[in-house]
């Protein structure tokens, strides 16, 4: 009988990788002055670049992408925390704005037979629910200080 745990593949090359495992800092940039520890400011703003997205939830036209964009264009120079994390609710936010263009392209063959109107409808449900859940566990992560990185997202800014 053979053992199971002689036939596994044991290459140390393949590790298993932690998806919320904090990323390490970036490196310093401007020289010893460069901060390298978090504040508690550096992870407040981070936070509220993503939950600045919610701005879409409440009505304000294209507040998803301005809120993130206006908190990020303020404190990107100063803290690289902030910077990374703007970056990547911006991305998220723009990609969530594609995938619905994409599910409104989609929608208008359905016109002709509209019980498949069901189907684009559901796609937008889902896409919401989506956006705000991720929104929502990024500014957790961002506040715990993890340099998160959103699933599905589109990187347009690097």
């Amino acid at each position: 009988m053979q053992d199971f745990k002689s036939s596994n593949n044991t290459n140390p090359n393949t590790s298993y990788k932690d998806p919320y495992a904090p990323l390490p800092p970036e490196p310093p940039v401007g020289g010893p002055s460069q901060r390298t520890e978090l504040t508690s400011d550096d992870r407040t703003w981070g936070m509220f670049c993503h939950l600045a997205a919610l701005a879409g939830f409440i009505g304000v036209p294209f507040g998803n992408i301005l809120g993130p964009l206006l908190v990020w264009i303020i404190k990107k120079d100063h803290m690289p925390y902030v910077n990374h994390h703007g970056k990547e609710a911006l991305n998220f936010q723009i990609s969530l704005m594609i995938y619905g263009f994409a599910l409104g392209v989609f929608a208008l063959p359905c016109l002709c037979f509209p019980p498949l109107l069901i189907l684009p409808l559901l796609g937008a449900i889902i896409l919401g629910i989506v956006g705000l859940v991720f929104t929502i566990m990024a500014a957790i992560q961002a506040n715990n200080g993890y340099y998160y990185e959103y699933p599905m997202s589109i990187r347009l800014i690097k």
